[in-house]
């Protein structure tokens, strides 16, 4: 009975420290993947031509 607690708590806590680290690992990775969008859209609009002004 007492092995059953220990095993269910043991095994919760650890789903939620991977789930914890789960959700830091995506959110670093949305993070990495906005700042290279965000770099390859100013390259971008720096290389586009633009209409010369007179």
């Amino acid at each position: 009975m007492y092995g059953r607690v220990i095993g269910a708590g043991t095994t919760g806590a650890g789903g939620a420290t991977l789930a914890a680290t789960g959700v830091w690992m995506n959110s670093m990775a949305l993070m990495v993947a906005a700042t290279t969008l965000a770099a390859a859209g100013m390259a971008l609009y720096k290389l586009a031509p633009r209409p010369r002004r007179r």
